[in-house]
């Protein structure tokens, strides 16, 4: 039997040679690794919490290499620029990055430098980062991110965060930062059943930051992060004491007869996303385990699912490598791609199709902030928020950065989460 590991060029040079030419060598196909040889296996985890690091067994970067030489890329898209999705010529370098110039041990390496751990919450065992501040009465930060994030997309807050006194901030700025992985992303365990809806991710991690011993806590997020702080907040577990979003879920139920002009661009760009970029949402809410097989076979195809909403929800100017590095991508996207959670992370809309995204995550009674930036799907107006949150103590409208706002403008969301939450402290 032939592998499907072979391309389907050497596929047809070996049949026309025939079984001694292949065994002689013809077009030096190699065989495929067996999964067990490259899947990541995560130890058990328990209610204790347990030190972690990250290890990608070098077979599994081999594999990684392989799959992407043995790349068959698609015809040229009949439109220029990104109107079908990514561009062939886009597609063709980012793989042409990740095979010859990045490279995964630096970003283990990064990683590793910070303190980690996994415990089991509600079942299953989630992976965090924990960076405690050396400056005394640091507030301690719950940070959420969304899908096709993960943590990558705060490593570069970490710092800022906890050492303010070194990025222009004051020793009264500084947080303990708590970054934990969702259900089915990165170093968490992968749900084998339904359930896993953005109320229960929140309870979990309420259960997190009790576990950890604070007593008094503020959140954080954006995109599905959003929406668990929303969660967080109608919940107000013990110790929360507010949360702050970048997406604020607070569209009314009923739309204005006579929009204002900010009102109007929030309802045109909210339907833009519903008729223009909802078809993501629709087969990742309806039929996550069929992409999942591609996802999970194809890291270049992985790739530009998540490289086109780089590419889409970024403030950039017409290329995502604008917004985002090379690098920084490549570290999101290998995350998902060595922990084979395509699937698993694409059933968060699946958990969640229930919501439907209608941008309106109800009243919350929890003080809540949000920062809004320009290039966000959608930007609510302040007097929407005033609506559905009736302790708002903190608004502001920045100039730059988008959907991915933390890794986008580490500094300025920096900025943010001090200036927001020195009202709580």
């Amino acid at each position: 039997m032939i592998t499907d590991s072979y391309s389907r060029r050497l596929l047809l040079k070996g049949l026309v040679a025939g079984s001694a030419g292949l065994a002689m060598g013809v077009g030096r196909a190699q065989t495929r690794l067996p999964d067990t040889v490259t899947q990541l296996v995560l130890e058990k985890a328990s209610d204790a919490i347990e030190p972690f690091r990250v290890s990608i067994p070098q077979a599994a970067l081999d594999d990684l290499r392989q799959r992407l030489q043995l790349t068959r890329f698609p015809d040229q898209e009949t439109t220029p620029g990104w109107a079908q999705g990514v561009p062939l010529t886009k597609a063709r370098a980012l793989v042409e990055y990740w095979l010859q110039r990045y490279d995964w041990r630096k970003f283990e390496a990064r990683i590793n430098a910070y303190p980690q751990f996994r415990t089991r919450l509600d079942g299953l065992g989630i992976h965090f980062i924990h960076v405690r501040s050396r400056h005394p009465g640091a507030l301690p930060l719950l940070l959420t991110h969304g899908w096709p994030g993960s943590i990558v997309e705060f490593l570069n807050v970490i710092e800022p965060l906890t050492n303010p006194t070194a990025h222009g901030g004051k020793a009264s700025d500084a947080f303990d930062v708590v970054i934990p992985s969702q259900p089915g992303f990165g170093f968490s365990d992968k749900p084998e059943a339904a359930g896993w809806d953005m109320a229960r991710t929140a309870n979990a991690w309420a259960e997190l930051m009790r576990r950890l011993g604070y007593q008094k806590w503020v959140a954080q997020g954006g995109d599905w992060g959003s929406g668990i702080t929303h969660a967080l907040g109608h919940l107000r577990p013990d110790g929360l004491v507010a949360a702050h979003v970048n997406w604020p879920l607070v569209f009314p139920d009923k739309l204005p007869d006579d929009p204002t002009p900010q009102e109007k661009a929030a309802i045109d760009a909210a339907n833009d996303f519903f008729n223009n970029q909802m078809g993501y949402f629709m087969l990742q809410a309806t039929r996550p385990q069929t992409i999942g097989y591609s996802l999970a076979d194809s890291p270049a195809g992985l790739a530009m699912w998540i490289y086109e909403k780089f590419q889409a929800w970024s403030d950039n100017r017409g290329n995502p490598e604008d917004a985002i590095s090379d690098e920084a991508m490549l570290d999101n996207i290998s995350l998902y791609w060595l922990t084979n959670t395509g699937a698993s992370s694409a059933r968060i809309y699946w958990q969640n199709k229930g919501t439907k995204p209608g941008f309106n995550a109800g009243r919350i009674e929890l003080p809540m902030a949000a920062t809004i930036f320009p290039r966000e799907i959608y930007r609510a107006p302040r007097s929407w928020a005033q609506e559905h949150w009736p302790n708002l103590f903190y608004w502001n409208e920045v100039d730059r950065g988008g959907h991915f706002a933390a890794m986008e403008q580490p500094q300025l969301f920096s900025e943010e989460m001090r200036r927001a939450f020195s009202r709580v402290r």
